[in-house]
């Protein structure tokens, strides 16, 4: 004879078992202030602007883990949920930053053991000929293990188009590895969007084990001047007083442009126009200079990229960057 759903409950009430403990204490706050897992997201706060879709992610991935070292404490069954993950964005949008942050995140909670990051493409995994790949694919494992494994156009991997590609040898064993050490190593896949979605219908197997889809949208104009002064401060340099609107309207050109890649973008066209500050500086050695000459980026720095003329700056080699 079958029991019933209430049988069992009332069954399992008469044991004991099921109350027993139920009311003990749990310190979610001081599980939380021990790993200092707070440190981690104030610092993801100060180094990436905006990206609030993907903070709001870590955080609730922090606090599964925090809730799962909780159970433990208490003497609940639980098993390690899976944190492997898929970053989808264009460049620049902070990826790899974030892939950073949580790789010391699982270590503080103790979900790995050394908290490091080790960073592949598909030259790190796949060989050339029979027998290449998987020692090429398990040593990049080995080197993660006890951390984070970040695939870097993770879409690459996938060439049905060749058939002697061997690609799908190191996705199997990715699979193997992914499942059978989930409690000390996590793999996060990275790439373009679309290209992710399909690389993720080809592959069934790979797509149910990826339980953390997070997208990383572009950033505003306003979120890239932010930027650039973030980066601009850290490097001892500041905008004139024309030079802030003059970069915005940098930023407005350059966005329209191919090959924009976010904050990577910005980095680069603050690399140059400190280039060219230095150009003008040295060309009028001759007068005195201060430090406040030194530290300032005028709009003179910033207006002569060809930007301001529709081209992009670095496409081609033989053309000067100013």
């Amino acid at each position: 004879m079958t029991s019933s759903p209430d049988s069992i409950a009332t069954e399992a009430e008469a044991d004991g078992s099921a109350t027993e403990n139920l009311d003990a204490p749990v310190n979610l706050q001081a599980a939380y202030e021990a790993a200092n897992v707070q440190e981690v997201l104030d610092q993801l706060d100060r180094e990436l602007i905006g990206l609030r879709p993907v903070k709001t992610r870590i955080r609730e991935i922090a606090a599964l883990l925090v809730v799962e070292r909780a159970r433990k404490q208490v003497g609940l069954t639980t098993a390690a949920p899976s944190l492997h993950m898929s970053f989808t964005g264009r460049p620049g949008t902070g990826k790899t930053t974030v892939a950073e942050r949580m790789s010391e995140i699982l270590h503080r909670l103790g979900y790995v053991r050394k908290g490091h990051l080790v960073t592949a493409t598909r030259d790190d995994l796949v060989g050339q000929y029979i027998g290449h790949t998987a020692p090429k694919t398990r040593e990049m494992l080995k080197k993660a293990m006890g951390g984070v494994l970040f695939i870097d156009e993770a879409y690459y991997l996938y060439r049905p188009e060749n058939e002697r590609d061997y690609g799908a040898e190191a996705i199997e064993i990715l699979l193997q590895v992914m499942e059978n050490n989930r409690d000390d190593l996590v793999v996060i896949f990275a790439g373009y969007k679309d290209k992710m979605d399909i690389f993720y219908q080809s592959n069934p197997g790979l797509s149910s084990r990826v339980a953390n889809h997070i997208d990383f949208p572009d950033y505003t104009a306003v979120e890239l001047l932010a930027i650039a002064q973030l980066i601009l401060a850290a490097e001892s340099y500041r905008f004139g007083d024309e030079a802030k609107a003059a970069f915005y309207n940098y930023i407005q050109r350059r966005m329209q442009l191919p090959f924009f890649a976010n904050a990577r973008s910005i980095r680069n066209a603050i690399d140059r126009a400190r280039m060219r500050q230095a150009n003008r500086l040295f060309n009028h050695m001759g007068r005195g200079l201060t430090k406040l000459d030194l530290i300032t980026i005028q709009a003179e720095d910033i207006t002569a990229s060809r930007v301001f003329h529709g081209e992009v700056e670095g496409l081609d080699p033989s053309l000067p960057l100013t």
